[in-house]
């Protein structure tokens, strides 16, 4: 299936799924039936969700070994590493910067009619996991198939740079088992086309069971915090595009956008980027990228460069203390804004990660982490904006770092040869 004719059918997923949606909740209003019905209906997509998190660890440890065999030593890898690291740091911080402040301008929690959650209600969430200890101490797997089993990108990342290290180490000797890895990577991105034919159907699907079970009313009831986040979302996303214009200037900057414009609406309308990660590495090394910066930069980023996480922290912190009317001074704000820079990085791999977070932040400042019940209905549908933001940042990242390397070849097809880029499924 072609990236246009995809992207037009996960669309139409989309509209199905909503028109669906919508009748079974006004057909079966009971909220258990809703909830039995939509379990059924969400099996498709979490069949899908599966099926992606199944190809995610082999095809991030092929690729970046590849990658990192094919950089030759050390000093490349430290190089581009650094490159990246000095890239994510920065946009992290504005992304968290331009949230902060356009929650403050559009006040969107400001004289809610909403009637406020039991202070001493459960969330159900564990914040102390994201402790700085606990995340360095989670940096370094125990096993590496216990990370590949739990798809745990950030121990996948630190043990096939290891790997990839050694094997380049190997020189001659390792030709052999580099080949067979290389070989490991086709094969999982031919599996991913594969994969990728069942998105439409998976996009309806979980459309479908979540407007089920809240109903298309609660698009309305949260119209204003969801018309306003998605505001501030946009603000980012011309941010990120300037940025890339800074970078390639205009041709090249629209030819990149086209290119993730697929895996951008499938991390959108799945609500995961790790549904979009095949797809946007092999449209990016269709871009010119080449392989062995992709495969490097790409899997760092889903753990150091949520971008839209990042700006949904701020503003969601900020949207419950507004609608606790409980005040912020600037200085508790920018303490704030550390603070999440330094928990967030421990975001990748634990479940409904940004909620989390934004638990363990609102308890810093004393506000009732009760008030997350608040977003918690809608977080489904503000989870499908960041997720797309997150593919559009790392991508822009992926791409200044081969800017910055020199290796961004001129043209599609002109593709750095002696990286021996991983053929695409739809090559």
């Amino acid at each position: 299936m072609s990236g246009s004719r995809l992207t037009t059918m996960i669309f139409i997923g989309m509209l199905l799924g909503i028109a669906v949606g919508y009748l079974c909740s006004i057909t079966w209003p009971d909220p258990q039936t809703a909830k039995e019905i939509s379990g059924y209906i969400a099996l498709i997509s979490d069949v899908f969700l599966r099926l992606i998190k199944m190809i995610i660890a082999p095809l991030v440890f092929s690729t970046l070994v590849v990658g990192i065999a094919h950089m030759g030593d050390t000093a490349s890898v430290g190089r581009v590493g650094g490159k990246a690291l000095l890239w994510f740091v920065g946009a992290s911080f504005c992304s968290l910067m331009l949230g902060l402040i356009l929650v403050n301008l559009l006040q969107p929690g400001h004289n809610l009619n909403l009637p406020l959650p039991d202070v001493g209600a459960g969330t159900g969430l564990k914040a102390a996991s994201l402790s700085l200890k606990e995340f360095v101490t989670h940096l370094v797997p125990k096993s590496a198939v216990e990370a590949m089993a739990n798809n745990e990108i950030l121990q996948i990342v630190v043990f096939s740079i290891f790997f990839g290290v050694g094997l380049a180490a190997l020189g001659e000797k390792g030709h052999a088992l580099a080949q067979g890895v290389e070989q490991l990577a086709e094969v999982m991105l031919k599996v991913t086309g594969y994969v990728m034919m069942f998105a439409p159907v998976a996009v309806f699907a979980a459309i479908a069971a979540t407007i089920t079970t809240q109903g298309i009313g609660v698009l309305v009831t949260y119209g204003k915090f969801l018309v306003e986040f998605y505001l501030s979302l946009g603000v980012l996303w011309c941010a990120l595009a300037f940025a890339g214009f800074l970078l390639l200037g205009g041709p090249s900057l629209m030819r990149l956008l086209n290119l993730i414009k697929e895996p951008f609406v499938l991390a959108f309308s799945t609500a995961s980027s790790e549904a979009a990660y095949p797809k946007t590495l092999s449209n990016l090394e269709k871009f010119g990228v080449p392989n062995r910066i992709t495969s490097f930069v790409l899997p760092m980023g889903y753990s150091f460069n949520l971008d839209g996480s990042m700006m949904y922290c701020t503003f969601a912190v900020m949207f419950i203390a507004q609608a606790y009317n409980i005040p912020l001074t600037w200085g508790q704000q920018l303490t704030m804004l550390f603070l999440l820079m330094v928990t967030s990085k421990g975001m990748a791999g634990v479940p409904r990660a940004s909620l989390v977070v934004i638990s363990a932040t609102l308890s810093q400042f004393n506000i009732p982490e009760a008030g997350l019940l608040l977003i918690i209905g809608i977080d489904q549908f503000l989870d499908m904006g960041r997720s797309a933001t997150n593919v559009l940042g790392n991508s822009v990242a992926t791409v200044a770092v081969a800017k910055w390397e020199g290796q961004l070849a001129a043209t599609d097809q002109s593709l750095d040869r002696d990286a021996a880029p991983v053929p695409s499924p739809a090559e």
